[in-house]
């Protein structure tokens, strides 16, 4: 209901820019170039969780993103979804590019080393699957709404609208409760969230229909991403594959260490996360797209 009330209050009531308080517009020229204005880019939080999957993101989450952002999930401002789910879109375009098609910017031009400027079209077999990854049922309760299933509903329709068939396929469920992460450091994160997800009942089966994209608004540490991304590859291998992988690797180890003694790292980390030895298939369809991210987990701002 709280919904509904605000799209109609939008509708009615003048609005001022909520990216920075220009009057009487939703979203100011300045503000809308902060979302749309750059090419999506890869980026990677430090330290790099395990299980992580390809991030892009659109812009930094500073300024009138971080902003917009905000206004969107806790304040109620819905007349922000549209731009919000075509810079999403941009992002999910882009972790497309980095498996061969073109990379595109948000409104729909191609970028340096895309090919002709034009719509994008997602070459692949199958639709593109857009998954959210979902908020704690008391966010959604106090929000009054989803704000990243929202998006990337958003971002579905910018996508159709320019050439590349796409979906949401909402997925994922939480199984326990979580903390607020607000405040929690990366590892508390991590121990947070570890085995919060799982995928719903008959969910499994739309993911081997299409190339899967995570989406989300924002990426700090990347805890919410890496535990979207392991429940999605344990739903989609089955159990008994997962176990051989584990196997085999544990055995070709042993070897190993009989030969030239395998670091004791190396051995902790194939029992400790057994979702890592899924197909590397997995792995190429497995991406993840956020509207922003820390401006320092950008890879060009790296030395």
């Amino acid at each position: 209901m709280r919904g509904w009330w605000q799209d109609l209050t939008d509708l009615v009531l003048p609005a001022d820019c909520a990216g920075c308080g220009a009057p009487r517009t939703a979203l100011c020229p300045r503000c809308r170039a902060a979302l749309h204005g750059s090419a999506a880019r890869r980026v990677r939080p430090v330290p790099e969780p395990a299980g992580l999957p390809v991030v892009h993101a659109v812009a930094p989450y500073a300024a009138e993103v971080r902003t917009l952002l905000l206004a969107h999930k806790e304040r109620g401002a819905l007349t922000l979804t549209g731009a919000l789910g075509t810079a999403l879109a941009g992002a999910v375009r882009s972790s497309l590019g980095a498996d061969g098609g073109a990379g595109v910017r948000p409104g729909g031009g191609a970028y340096v080393g895309a090919g002709p400027a034009g719509p994008a079209r997602w070459p692949g077999c199958g639709p593109v699957l857009l998954v959210p990854v979902p908020s704690a049922r008391w966010a959604v309760r106090a929000r009054g709404h989803d704000p990243v299933r929202r998006m990337a509903l958003a971002a579905a329709g910018e996508l159709r609208r320019t050439g590349t068939p796409a979906r949401v396929a909402a997925v994922l469920r939480q199984r326990r409760a979580v903390a607020d992460q607000a405040g929690l450091d990366a590892r508390r994160r991590l121990a947070n969230l570890a085995g919060a997800l799982e995928v719903s009942p008959g969910g499994g089966r739309l993911l081997g229909v299409g190339h899967v994209v995570l989406v989300d608004d924002l990426m700090t540490t990347g805890a919410s991403l890496a535990e979207a991304a392991r429940a999605l590859r344990e739903a989609a291998v089955p159990r008994r594959e997962v176990k051989r992988a584990v196997y085999e690797a544990t055995t070709r180890e042993g070897r190993e260490e009989q030969r030239i003694g395998a670091p004791q790292e190396r051995r902790e980390s194939v029992h400790s996360a057994p979702e890592k030895a899924a197909p590397n298939a997995l792995r190429r369809i497995l991406h993840a797209a956020v509207i922003a991210a820390p401006r320092d987990s950008f890879e060009m701002n790296r030395n």
